[in-house]
């Protein structure tokens, strides 16, 4: 669970402050993606968990790429305070003279963020970040369109085409807009834990969990595919999470053979069967530490990890922390 840093209250308590910053030729969704998801968080008593501002690198009217724009009421000053920033994509990210054009200040504003604060992009605002200097050194993203001319500028960024969103050391970059909205509800999930991310994306009618190693969904050459789904035999796992469950036994109910299925799998979700039942059964354990006080060993059974030290193995690969952990961390019981 992140530290705020005490400068936003609400209610007489601190709040974490997340601070958007925008730039001419904003992407309105990508703004309405941050306030929609943060500003819907709250805690068990109906409070909130989040303040979110919008600034600019002047207060006052921001165009959009659409033909309304944005009164933004703060400067860069707001970014001072803040324990998240988020920097949504624009107009200017597609063309070098624009970029080059807005930079200066840009990087000027970005000067202001606290040390200590997390750094996030959607779509190609990781440009922004990157011009910066917050990615050299760290994995990042950005929409498949642009993940060529990212890596090509900045070389010394490790740029991931195949991903929804990166998280490298409190930097995180995401895809396209809708990755946004998984990159939010990942923050979120690190900040208050499965339930609380879980909640807002049931409010905003939207997936609780669609991991950063998911595939975009990158323009391929058209190719034939059978009329069958993996639907299937993710609802058959979903409803059998706690038992073992094999490859073939999956294949079965998707009326597939096991190499159809990996294949389509793949396609669908960027990543193995049994990489995401691990997923599903990790998310669940995690539900399952955060509202009931259950022994480890059980959770680890009803989870299906079979034994507490599987899903402690499990844990520290994932998630670096033992379950122990991350019980203390969101639910402050031994």
């Amino acid at each position: 669970m992140r530290k705020t840093t005490g400068e936003a209250w609400e209610a007489g308590r601190p709040v974490h402050r997340v601070v958007v910053f925008v730039r001419p030729g904003l992407l309105p969704m990508e703004l309405g993606i941050v306030h929609r998801l943060f500003g819907t968080a709250e805690d068990d008593d109906g409070r909130p968990l989040y303040s979110v501002l919008t600034c600019a690198s002047a207060p006052g009217e921001v165009s959009t790429d659409t033909d309304f724009s944005v009164n933004v009421p703060h400067g860069p000053e707001a970014l001072e305070s803040a324990d998240t920033v988020v920097v949504p994509a624009a107009v200017e990210d597609y063309g070098p003279q624009e970029r080059g054009r807005l930079a200066g200040p840009v990087r000027a504003a970005l000067g202001r963020v606290p040390a200590t604060a997390r750094l996030a992009s959607i779509c190609t605002g990781s440009f922004v970040l990157a011009a910066a200097g917050v990615l050299e050194g760290r994995r990042a993203t950005t929409h498949w369109k642009s993940c060529a001319e990212l890596a090509s500028l900045y070389p010394e960024v490790d740029v991931d085409p195949d991903v929804l969103y990166t998280d490298d050391r409190g930097v995180l970059t995401s895809a396209g807009v809708a990755a946004g909205i998984d990159l939010c509800l990942h923050m979120i999930r690190d900040d208050h834990g499965a339930e609380v991310a879980n909640t807002v994306a049931r409010r905003t009618v939207v997936p609780p969990h669609r991991e950063g190693g998911q595939a975009q969904y990158i323009d391929r050459p058209i190719r034939q595919v059978d009329d069958s789904s993996t639907a299937a035999a993710r609802t058959y796992a979903l409803q059998r999470i706690g038992e073992p469950l094999t490859l073939e036994e999956l294949a079965r109910q998707a009326a597939m053979s096991v190499r159809t299925l990996n294949r389509r799998f793949r396609q669908e979700t960027g990543v193995t069967p049994m990489q995401w039942l691990g997923r599903q059964r990790l998310d669940y354990a995690r539900r399952l530490l955060e509202r009931s006080d259950e022994p480890v060993d059980r959770i680890a059974a009803r989870s299906g990890f079979g034994t507490g030290t599987a899903m402690r193995q499990h844990f520290r690969e994932v998630l670096g922390v033992s379950p122990r952990a991350y019980r203390n961390t969101f639910r402050g019981t031994a």
